[in-house]
């Protein structure tokens, strides 16, 4: 146990290291490229979003931060491939925007929201680039319509092999977050004091007995899951290869029959040599 680690892009090991108010500082100011110093303050809030109505679909986050000037923040982080990420992050920045004002309260009120993902899996097929920050902009001068929703995206698949001397700070954070091993935690926290801190925080809660019972826990439903949506991709695979064989079998005995019937042959001795149905080939006379 005492050179156990846990894996940081484990949701249960990220919302532990980010519980360190200067870990959280130190990533924050990472993605929003902001000075460290000037982040007085962040707390943490409710991960539960309200329910505007009885049948809204519940969200709830990894981390959820209130920065000093208001701006509310989403950090999740997401393992198993999910097509439809896009969606499901603006669904969850949405409902914080909109959970931010009552009835009868002014449009004025509404404070700037952002989303940070961090994923184990290519969301971009357009860019080999590991970060990527949109904004809601017009599509030819690029101005900005709001500033008031930003979404930030994490691909740790695609993050290079070597860290160079001149890293910047959001490559050092993405490092972390998907090492595996004490080398790179200990090289990598040299090279940046709140990722030293977050590795501080990290051998901490990786020798908590019962924190380390939750993180396996959850390790565990990660991989039951990845098991389970693995082995229904293969049935899908072998049961497409079944349908598509016999589609290509139907497909050959069509052209087979349309050339008995070029030649004369009956229907009766079109069924038998080509195992086809008596309306189907009715339907190629």
């Amino acid at each position: 146990m005492t050179n156990f680690l846990m894996k940081p892009k484990i949701d249960f090991a990220f919302k532990e290291i980010m519980a360190d108010e200067k870990a959280r500082i130190g990533f924050l100011s990472a993605m929003l490229k902001l000075n460290p110093e000037d982040i007085k303050e962040t707390t943490l809030l409710n991960t539960s979003l309200r329910k505007t109505y009885e049948d809204d679909k519940l969200g709830i986050l990894d981390v959820r931060v209130l920065m000093n000037d208001d701006t509310e923040i989403d950090i999740e982080v997401q393992l198993a491939e999910l097509s439809v990420w896009a969606e499901r992050s603006l669904f969850y920045l949405a409902k914080m925007y909109t959970g931010q004002i009552n009835p009868g309260d002014s449009y004025n009120k509404f404070k700037k929201c952002v989303s940070i993902s961090i994923l184990d899996f290519e969301l971009f097929d357009d860019t080999g680039d590991f970060y990527s920050c949109f904004h809601i902009a017009e599509d030819n001068r690029h101005t900005l319509y709001t500033d008031k929703m930003e979404f930030h995206v994490l691909e740790l698949t695609k993050l290079p092999e070597e860290l160079k001397d001149d890293s910047d700070n959001i490559l050092l954070w993405a490092k972390f977050i998907n090492a595996e091993r004490k080398e790179e935690f200990d090289m990598i926290a040299d090279k940046n004091p709140y990722i030293e801190s977050a590795y501080q925080t990290l051998q901490v809660i990786s020798q908590d007995e019962e924190k380390r019972l939750e993180y396996e826990a959850r390790e565990k439903a990660i991989r039951d899951h990845n098991q389970f949506m693995y082995e229904a991709r293969q049935k899908g695979r072998a049961e497409g290869i079944k349908i598509g064989e016999a589609h290509g079998k139907t497909l050959a005995a069509i052209e087979i029959a349309k050339r008995l019937i070029e030649q004369g042959y009956s229907t009766n001795e079109i069924m038998l040599i080509t195992n086809l149905p008596k309306n189907q080939i009715d339907k190629l006379y």
